[in-house]
């Protein structure tokens, strides 16, 4: 028995497995939005969001209150609805909209 080629081996069957088990691991994806936050713009972010969740990663959506945005937390609110109405059919909620500080955050992972 060749000992270099047996050590070989073992050496790329740890290799290969180690790439198998990090592949279907869930990263946590963060989409950072503002309250003035165009339409068009907020639709392309849920785009990425929507490919984030189909590859099977977490989805964090935060946004950012600047200053005497943060009279208006409810724009924020608004925003979080409009996002849990559109990906509904293929995410849930795993933690809801609430304020830290001065950043609202959002949690969505795949159905």
């Amino acid at each position: 028995m060749n000992y270099g080629k047996w050590l070989y081996e073992q050496k790329r069957k740890i290799r290969l497995a180690h790439k198998k088990s990090s592949r279907h691991t869930a990263m946590l994806k963060e989409i950072r939005l503002r309250p003035g936050t165009d339409k068009h713009d907020l639709d392309i972010k849920l785009n990425h969001a929507r490919e984030f969740l189909e590859k099977g990663h977490k989805v964090q959506f935060t946004i950012f209150f600047r200053g005497r945005q943060m009279l208006h937390q409810e724009a924020g609110y608004e925003i979080f609805n409009k996002i849990v109405e559109s990906m509904q059919d293929l995410a849930k909620v795993e933690r809801s909209g609430r304020m830290a500080h001065r950043r609202m955050t959002l949690l969505l992972v795949p159905k």
